[in-house]
């Protein structure tokens, strides 16, 4: 009797232990992928990550890049005549044709909706002037961006180099990057898109996106791209929007990524809410003739927190000593003359520029500890 109480209170107390492991730790060992991230997209704040800086294969995700890239060509409604060397590419296939034409935007859809190897040569051949080219675009607009320990070999991912390679964190710091298009946004969201035919062809080409978590799996999810190869495995970057909230999500050699990407959503937003100072109301803090009600904000302060964090932020406001000349300028044109930020703790966070222009504002003082507003999941945001 007494070895069955003495298990009782052992198996308790190991029990109580394991209640006290974080939710990080927790949803770490759920994570099928050898890398993975989860990154909310306005701040860059990590929510969680998972050997997220080692390099590995990223096989398809990599057309993230192959079409941004196009987008910023500038050259999307530009029509592209495929060659031999776009039909022949091995793996997934939109089934372009030598020979065909086709409008660049087309191609775009095709390689983000329904990884078409062959529409990432065609992309690269026209957009680069040759693939080889393109590439040297890629790992320019890498660097660019701060993917330091990224390499691109080809536009579509396949396996026939060993000189192409990422990292979680670089390919959550890309899609960061593209979702700031607005057109990636929209191409990215895409469920179906219907490609004319081209001449000669009967139907249009119908393409249905291979994102599962948009298209059926996740409802907050606003898009993304697959990835698989038989060396990199199975690659996926996704991104969701819950209650003011926008997320990234990366899994490397994740043979249940779905899921994976699903439990680190529903983690980011069952322990994080955005908290917003609001531009109009941060400045009413100051209390000096000459700026008072003459300065604004270019717009909110906003950072990622866990209800425990909100007691730590603050916002501080650095101004320069004012000039005579900006009292005598009549032309109402805006000068940067300081900057407000918000920390948590001892760590900056955000910041926002402070312009200085006349009469911007008529409101009452009103203390800047009133202008914290935290969006919770399932507000209005």
């Amino acid at each position: 009797m007494k070895i069955r109480k003495q298990i009782a209170l052992f198996i308790a107390a190991v029990m109580m232990l394991f209640s006290c492991i974080p939710d990080r730790a927790k949803a770490m060992n759920g994570v099928s992928a050898q890398s993975a991230i989860l990154m909310e997209q306005n701040s860059g704040r990590i929510l969680f990550e998972k050997d997220s800086h080692t390099k590995r294969r990223i096989a398809s995700i990599t057309k993230i890049m192959t079409v941004i890239l196009a987008i910023e060509s500038g050259k999307m409604d530009d029509t592209v005549t495929v060659s031999a060397r776009a039909v022949h590419t091995e793996g997934s296939s939109i089934y372009l044709k030598e020979g065909e034409k086709i409008k660049l935007r087309d191609l775009v859809y095709g390689t983000m909706l329904r990884s078409g190897n062959d529409a990432a040569v065609a992309i690269a051949e026209h957009v680069g002037g040759s693939v080889e080219g393109f590439v040297f675009l890629m790992n320019q607009k890498a660097a660019e961006i701060g993917m330091r320990n990224t390499h691109f070999a080809n536009p579509h991912g396949l396996d026939d180099s060993e000189n192409h390679y990422s990292t979680a964190y670089d390919m959550a710091l890309l899609m960061q990057y593209a979702m700031k298009n607005k057109e990636f946004r929209k191409i990215s969201g895409t469920e179906v898109y219907r490609a004319p035919a081209s001449p000669g062809e009967d139907w249009d080409r119908v393409w249905r996106n291979k994102n599962k978590l948009l298209t059926s799996l996740y409802e907050y999810c606003t898009g993304g791209k697959t990835g698989y190869t038989k060396r990199a495995k199975r690659t996926l970057v996704t991104t969701a929007s819950k209650g003011g909230m926008d997320l990234i999500a990366v899994t490397l050699d994740a043979p249940d990524d779905w899921n994976d990407h699903i439990a680190m959503y529903e983690y980011g937003f069952g322990h994080y809410m955005i908290a917003k100072v609001n531009r109009k109301r941060m400045v009413k803090k100051i209390r000096d003739s000459f700026y008072r009600k003459n300065i604004q904000a270019s717009r909110d302060l906003r950072y990622p927190v866990t209800e425990e964090e909100i007691k730590e932020l603050h916002v501080k406001i650095y101004l320069l000593r004012p000039k005579k000349d900006w009292k005598k300028d009549e032309r109402g044109i805006p000068t940067v003359v300081g900057k407000a930020v918000l920390y948590l703790g001892d760590q900056a966070v955000d910041e926002v520029p402070l312009l200085y222009k006349k009469s911007v504002s008529k409101e009452t003082n009103h203390s800047i500890w009133n202008a914290f507003h935290f969006l919770g999941v399932g507000s209005d945001g």
